[in-house]
């Protein structure tokens, strides 16, 4: 296994999406340090940060031991999972077979269970105003994701055959299932899975990371946080 000396920068802000990452860092216990970008306050948008990220989008690291030694920066959630995988050699398989059924289902996080639940948690919780054919659509797209998962899950531990970048991505999605008005009851197997991950240690740690940070922002109450997050145009 690759050794790291000094610290990966970690961009970050508590979500689902930042969870993916200090998940994997702690699984991967490697050294990293954290840099806070409050989404609220519209720090995503600053030169420095979008240098990194031009999608203006949390997370993204930069690892000082890049290839050939020299620092790389590396923006997308998926696409940081799997820098990390390569480099250390873990929880991203070499087998071309089983690295497929990893990338099948890490993809189908970003394009699908990711974004669906994403609005499906801002026209339930954030939008100004009811819209009843967003909540319905939505939050019946989730239900209808978490019976892929149900049924992927049918006889086996993990989304692939073993613990992999797909579980991480997926886990703090499903956390917040309350938001999406789904009950994992409905879903057995897809409920057995997320007790076994978040039982997990560095699960557990990577989405108890900056917790403080996030109770401090109230962003479910915080109006004029809400227009930085959703109000973004071009710039």
């Amino acid at each position: 296994m690759t050794t790291q000396t000094k610290p990966i920068e970690l961009y970050y802000w508590p979500t689902p999406n930042g969870w993916k990452i200090s998940i994997m860092l702690e699984e991967l216990g490697v050294p990293y340090e954290i840099k806070y970008v409050n989404i609220g306050k519209g720090e995503q948008f600053e030169p420095s940060f979008l240098k990194i990220a031009p999608n203006n989008r949390m997370p993204a690291i930069i690892d000082p031991e890049g290839p050939g030694g020299e620092p790389i920066s590396v923006f997308e959630s998926g696409a940081i999972l799997q820098y990390l995988g390569r480099k250390f050699g873990k929880f991203y398989p070499a087998d071309e077979r089983k690295r497929v059924a990893v990338e099948e289902w890490l993809m189908w996080q970003m394009g699908g269970l990711g974004p669906m639940s994403g609005q499906a948690g801002h026209f339930r919780l954030y939008a100004p105003e009811k819209v009843p054919y967003g909540i319905e659509r939505y939050t019946n797209e989730v239900n209808r994701l978490y019976g892929v998962m149900d049924r992927r899950l049918e006889g086996r531990d993990y989304l692939a055959d073993d613990y992999s970048i797909a579980d991480i991505a997926c886990v703090g999605w499903v956390s917040a299932y309350k938001n999406y008005d789904q009950k994992l009851e409905d879903f057995p197997n897809l409920k057995r899975w997320f007790e076994t991950m978040t039982a997990r240690p560095a699960v557990k740690r990577g989405m108890e990371l900056g917790k403080e940070e996030r109770e401090k922002s109230n962003l479910a109450n915080d109006k004029e946080a809400q227009k930085v997050l959703f109000g973004q145009k071009a710039r």
